[in-house]
């Protein structure tokens, strides 16, 4: 694997020539992982089909589990899911950036292949500066956890490295992710929202923000 560009993002130098790298992997349809605030992301241009069916291929997944997609500002998610609730924009103005994934209805004029969506889109702004400033340059990125299908998250650069190899051209190393606690997901295409997964953001926070909210079984 001596062939594979892994670059510190604490190093002033080699962070602004990873990110450099990264974002001309992405414009080619290549792979590249990435830290977030989560756990390590496995990211391509989420408006590359091609893009997004090798990074099921790379995590052995199937298209009934659909990517979801990283932004860079909340400005971004009315080009990406339409018909948004005041409640909707509520929690996101309480949680963006951070662990929270807002699952919408996809805007009809958009040209993509997330997999099998059922028309909507899952979306999350991270609060990690590499992951901030990677979007702010290619904008939306398809991203899963950096793994392959049936292990656990990465939370270091080498066990992503271990996993997925060859696969990604470009590894962006921010350190350890800390506890692999997976973000908050809420479905915003119900009025009440409801709680699909509950992960980085409690019920009880998210509920000081929409009252009505309601928890999946």
């Amino acid at each position: 694997m001596g062939w594979i560009r892994r670059y510190d993002m604490s190093a002033r130098s080699e962070r602004a020539t990873g990110l450099d790298f990264a974002e001309s992997a992405i414009a080619r349809g290549d792979l590249v992982v990435l830290p977030t605030d989560t756990v390590y992301g496995l990211g391509c241009d989420a408006f590359t089909p091609d893009a997004v069916a090798k990074l099921l291929r790379a995590k052995g997944r199937g298209r009934d589990l659909p990517v979801p997609v990283l932004v860079a500002n909340p400005r971004v998610l009315d080009g990406i899911a339409a018909n948004l609730t005041d409640t909707a924009r509520a929690l996101v103005a309480g949680f963006w950036p951070g662990g929270l994934t807002v699952v919408g209805h996809v805007q009809p004029s958009l040209s993509w292949d997330l997999g099998e969506t059922g028309g909507t889109v899952a979306v999350r702004m991270p609060l990690h500066p590499v992951a901030l400033e990677l979007l702010a340059r290619t904008g939306p990125l398809a991203v899963s956890s950096a793994n392959v299908s049936g292990s656990p998250p990465a939370t270091d650069i080498d066990q992503a490295i271990e996993m997925l190899g060859e696969k990604v051209v470009a590894y962006l190393d921010g350190g350890p992710s800390g506890d692999p606690v997976p973000s908050t997901i809420v479905d915003v295409t119900t009025d009440p929202p409801r709680v699909l997964r509950v992960g980085d953001i409690s019920v009880e926070a998210l509920r000081e923000v929409a009252a009505d909210l309601e928890v999946a079984p």
